[in-house]
C-alpha cells in the first residue's frame, strides 16, 4: 500500500505547467476561473448595455425610426436574456469562485475539473446565442420567450439559438451550483461551523441550493421548446394536446427563484462591505442567516405573481399574493440589520462603501413597488406596463448591479493584486447612480400613464414625451459611468501588482493571505476561533491566523484542456441541430467529441501534483 502511495506521489510530480494563453485555457484554479467569469460576464454586460442604449435612443422621442419592428424586438429579447443569463450571473459566479474558497479556508473548490467545465459551458453557450445576430437574426420573442409566440415561426432560427444557447449556458450554472454546495459543506477550515461562515459564503450556499432546484425547471422547458421547434413536438401546441401555459409555469418556476439567485449574493456582498467599512460586526448575524434561508425557501412559492393575468383564478392568485408579500419580511430584516450595522460605526466612505450605502434605499424602492405588484387586482393595471420595468430594474440594477460594483472595488485587490483608483471610482459612482435614477424613476409614471412594455414607438402629445426623454438621458449618463469604470480597470491594470494583503482592515479569511493569493491559497489551513475569524485574531493581538496543521506538501489538481474540448463538442452539436436536417450528422460529430473527451478524462487522469514545503516558502506570502 505504501509502495502504491509512493508511486502515485512520484507520478503526481510529473505535471505539465502552461504559460500565456494556454495557461488560461487549461486552468482549473478557482481564482483564475473566477477572473475569467468576471471578465466574460463584463463583456456580455457591455453587449447588453449597448442593446439597452439603442432601445433608449429609439424611445427618446415619439415616432422615431432608428430601430423599429423586428429589430427592436430582437434588441429587447437579447438585452434581457444577455443581462440575466450571460452578464450578472457569471459576474456573481466569478466572485463566488474568487472569494468563497478563501473565506472558508479551503485550498480549492471540491471539483476543479467541473469548475472549469462550468465556465466553458457558460461562455460557449453565450457565444452561441449571440452569433444568432449574424446567422439569420437574433431571437425576437422577448426574454421570456412565451409560447405560442416562440413556436409560431419554425423557419426563423433565432429562437433555436435561444433554446440551445441557454441550455448549454444553464448546464454550466447548474454544475457550478452543485460544486459550491459540496465545497461549502465539506471543505470548511477546522473551527468554521456553519454559524461562523461569512455572510457572502452563506448567501452563496443558499444560492447554490436555489440553482440546484430551479435550473432543472428551465432546462426541461427549453428541452421541450427545442423538441417543439426542431422535431415538431406538441408540448406547447394545444392542437397536439399541449398547453401554452405550461411554458409560463416552467419558466417562472425557474424565473422567480432566479431573481433570488441573483440578488442573494449581492446581499452577501453588501453585508461584507458594510461590516468592514463601519468597522463593526454585522448586526444581527443569526437573523441575517435565517432571513437568507427563508428568502430561498419562499422564493419557490411566488412564481405565479408573474401570471396574475393568465386566468388562474382568484384562489390561486390570492395564495401567491400572500406568499409574495410574505417574502418582503425577511428582506426587511436584512435592510434594518444593514442600517443598524452602519449606525454608530466608524464609517469610511470608500467607493465600495458608497455603492453599498446607495444600494440600501434604492433596493427598498424596488421592494416597495414589488409589494404593489403583489396585489392581483392592482397588477391587472400594472401588468405589461413600464411600471413593471421600473420595478425590476430597481431590484436588479439598483440592487444587484450596485452590489456587484461594491464587490468589484472591495475584492479587486484580492483578485488582481492592484487597487482600483478611488477618484475614478467615485466619478463612476455618481454618473451611474444619478443616471440610474433618471432612467428608471420616470418609468414608474410612464407605466401608470399607460405606456406598454416592448413597444418601439409612441404617439406624441400624450404626456409620455418628457418621461422618455429623461429616461434616455439617464441611460446615457449610466453609459458614461460604465466607460469610466472601464478606464479605471485599464489604468489599474497597467500598474505593477502591489496591493497589501489586507488593504481594508478586513474581517474574514481572504484578507490573511497575499494579494493575489498563491495557487495553493493557504500555506497552512487556518484554525477558525469565531465569527469574523481574522478580526478575532486581530483583537487577540495576532497579525496572522493560528494554523490548524503543520507545514506540509500540498496536493493540487492538474491543468487540462478537456473541459474546453467537451464544450466545443456540445456547441458543434447545437449548431448541427439548428442548421442541419435528419439524421443531423454534425450533431452526431459534436456529441462524439464530447464523449471522447469524457472518456479521455476517465482514462488519463494524472491525479494532480504536489507542491513541497520548500516551494511554498520560495513563493513567499507577503507579511
Amino acid at each position: 500500500m505504501a509502495h502504491v502511495h509512493a508511486e502515485a506521489h512520484a507520478h503526481a510530480h510529473k505535471v505539465k505547467k502552461y504559460s500565456g494563453l494556454m495557461d488560461w485555457l487549461t486552468t482549473v484554479d478557482h481564482k483564475k476561473i473566477g477572473i475569467m467569469y468576471y471578465i466574460a460576464g463584463g463583456l456580455f454586460f457591455l453587449i447588453g448595455g449597448i442593446e439597452a442604449v439603442l432601445m433608449r435612443l429609439q424611445l427618446m422621442y415619439p415616432d422615431q425610426k432608428l430601430f423599429v419592428f423586428d429589430t427592436f424586438n430582437q434588441l429587447t429579447t437579447m438585452h434581457g436574456t444577455t443581462m440575466i443569463f450571460l452578464a450578472v450571473m457569471p459576474v456573481i459566479i466569478g466572485f463566488m469562485n474568487a472569494v468563497v474558497p478563501l473565506q472558508i479556508g479551503a485550498r480549492d473548490v471540491a471539483f476543479p475539473f467541473l469548475n472549469s467545465l462550468g465556465f466553458w459551458l457558460f461562455l460557449l453557450g453565450g457565444i452561441l446565442l449571440n452569433t444568432s445576430w449574424f446567422l439569420g437574426g437574433a431571437p425576437n420573442v422577448g426574454w421570456t420567450a412565451y409560447t405560442p409566440l416562440s413556436t409560431l415561426d419554425l423557419d426563423f432560427k433565432g429562437v433555436d439559438f435561444y433554446a440551445l444557447g441557454l441550455q448549454i449556458a444553464g448546464l454550466g450554472t447548474l454544475i457550478g451550483g452543485i460544486n459550491f454546495l459540496v465545497t461549502i459543506i465539506n471543505m470548511r477550515a477546522p473551527g468554521m461551523t456553519f454559524m461562523r461562515m461569512p455572510m457572502f459564503t452563506w448567501t452563496t450556499f443558499v444560492t447554490s441550493v436555489l440553482i440546484l432546484f430551479a435550473f432543472p425547471a428551465i432546462t426541461v422547458g427549453l428541452v421541450q421548446l427545442t423538441f417543439d421547434r426542431i422535431f415538431h413536438g406538441g408540448f406547447y401546441d394545444p392542437a397536439k394536446g399541449g398547453n401554452n401555459i405550461l411554458w409560463e409555469h416552467l419558466f417562472w418556476i425557474f424565473g422567480h427563484p432566479e431573481v433570488y439567485i441573483l440578488i442573494l449574493p449581492a446581499f452577501g456582498i453588501i453585508s461584507e462591505v458594510v461590516s468592514t467599512f463601519a468597522k463593526k460586526r454585522l448586526f444581527g448575524y443569526s437573523s441575517m442567516v435565517f432571513a437568507s434561508v427563508l428568502i430561498g425557501f419562499l422564493g419557490f412559492m411566488v412564481w405565479v405573481h408573474h401570471m396574475f393575468t393568465a386566468g388562474l383564478g382568484p384562489v390561486a392568485n390570492s395564495i401567491f399574493a400572500v406568499a409574495t408579500m410574505t417574502i418582503a419580511v425577511p428582506t426587511g430584516i436584512k435592510i434594518f440589520n444593514w442600517l443598524f450595522t452602519l449606525w454608530g460605526g466608524q464609517i469610511t466612505f470608500s467607493t465600495a462603501a458608497l455603492w453599498a450605502t446607495a444600494f440600501i434605499p434604492t433596493f427598498v424602492m424596488g421592494g416597495t413597488t414589488g409589494v404593489m405588484l403583489a396585489v392581483p387586482a392592482a397588477d391587472f393595471q400594472y401588468h405589461d406596463t413600464y411600471f413593471v420595468i421600473a420595478h425590476f430594474h430597481y431590484v436588479l440594477v439598483g440592487g444587484l448591479v450596485f452590489g456587484l460594483f461594491a464587490g468589484s472595488f472591495y475584492w479587486w485587490p484580492k483578485m488582481f493584486g492592484r487597487m482600483l483608483n478611488e477618484t475614478l471610482g467615485k466619478i463612476h459612482f455618481w454618473f451611474f447612480f444619478i443616471g440610474f435614477h433618471l432612467t428608471f424613476f420616470p418609468q414608474h409614471f410612464l407605466g401608470l400613464m399607460g405606456m406598454q412594455r416592448r413597444i418601439f414607438t409612441y404617439a406624441g402629445g400624450e404626456g409620455l414625451d418628457e418621461g422618455n426623454l429623461i429616461s434616455s438621458v439617464g441611460a446615457i449618463l449610466m453609459s458614461i459611468g460604465v466607460i469610466i469604470f472601464m478606464i479605471n480597470m485599464i489604468v489599474t491594470g497597467m500598474k505593477p501588482k502591489g496591493a497589501l494583503n489586507d488593504p481594508w482592515n478586513g474581517r474574514t479569511l481572504e484578507w490573511t493571505i497575499s494579494s493575489p493569493p498563491p495557487e495553493y491559497n493557504f500555506k497552512q489551513t487556518p484554525l477558525v476561533r469565531g465569527l469574523d475569524a481574522f478580526w478575532v485574531e486581530k483583537m487577540a493581538g495576532n497579525k496572522e491566523m493560528t494554523p490548524a496543521e503543520p507545514v506540509g506538501s500540498i496536493h493540487m489538481p492538474s491543468p487540462t484542456i478537456l473541459p474546453l474540448v467537451m464544450t466545443i463538442g456540445l456547441t458543434v452539436a447545437a449548431y448541427g441541430l439548428i442548421f442541419g436536417t435528419a439524421p443531423y450528422p454534425i450533431t452526431i460529430v459534436g456529441v462524439a467529441i464530447t464523449f471522447i473527451a469524457m472518456f479521455l478524462r476517465s482514462v488519463f487522469d494524472d491525479h494532480g501534483y504536489h507542491i513541497e514545503p520548500s516551494e511554498l516558502e520560495d513563493k513567499g506570502e507577503k507579511a
